[in-house]
């Protein structure tokens, strides 16, 4: 696979799978609901795409965040 997030946009989804991990972990109403599942997918694409620096979406849609060296 190669690489294409770039750096920004790699720190930018660990903060959103910091900040829903967060909401999880104190909110007992949202572990239980819709939206706390729906926001559990999210933080783990998030946490794994970062991880990784590939981006499935990023690939179908032929885009790239991460500068070419």
């Amino acid at each position: 696979m190669k690489k294409n997030i770039g750096s920004t946009d790699r720190i930018i989804r660990f903060v959103i799978a910091a900040v829903v991990a967060g909401l999880l972990a104190t909110s007992t109403v949202v572990l239980t609901s819709t939206l706390g599942i729906v926001l559990a997918v999210v933080g783990v694409l998030a946490l794994a795409t970062a991880s990784v620096n590939w981006c499935g979406l990023y690939a179908v849609i032929g885009t790239s965040t991460c500068k070419v060296d």
